[in-house]
């Protein structure tokens, strides 16, 4: 069995979701595809773990400053054309099936009910040498 992370990826905005324009209906539709998504993959036995994202508003970018004290930037980044919204861990048999399941992820609906078509990245979760004990 391999893992992979299923990143989703939105848009960019002008640092909040573009999901607050949405009506309520629309905004529950999608809640509901992804509650239903999250089920399948658990009966699946495939899920690891799943999270959507606060706003990119509220992001921080922190680097190590002097003496190592945290040095904290604000975003949102206007340079980045689109931001991480959520991701998913699965583990599952082969590739192609970490594939099948971010093209249904993609599918979640948007405005109107049509389905979004957000690229999901996909990467598999790679572990680190044995350590000896």
């Amino acid at each position: 069995m391999m893992k992979y992370m299923l990143m989703m990826h939105a848009p960019r905005g002008s640092g909040d979701w573009q999901v607050n324009n949405w009506s309520p209906e629309e905004f529950k539709a999608h809640i509901a595809f992804m509650h239903r998504f999250n089920k399948e993959l658990t009966e699946a036995g495939e899920l690891v773990g799943a999270e959507g994202l606060a706003a990119p508003g509220e992001a921080k970018v922190v680097r190590a400053g002097k003496n190592g004290a945290p040095a904290v930037t604000d975003g949102p980044f206007p340079e980045a054309k689109e931001f991480l919204a959520g991701y998913w861990i699965v583990e599952v048999d082969r590739p192609e099936r970490a594939y099948h399941l971010a093209a249904k992820a993609s599918t979640a609906p948007g405005r109107g009910g049509a389905p979004l078509n957000m690229p999901i990245e996909v990467r598999q979760v790679m572990s680190g040498p044995l350590q000896d004990a």
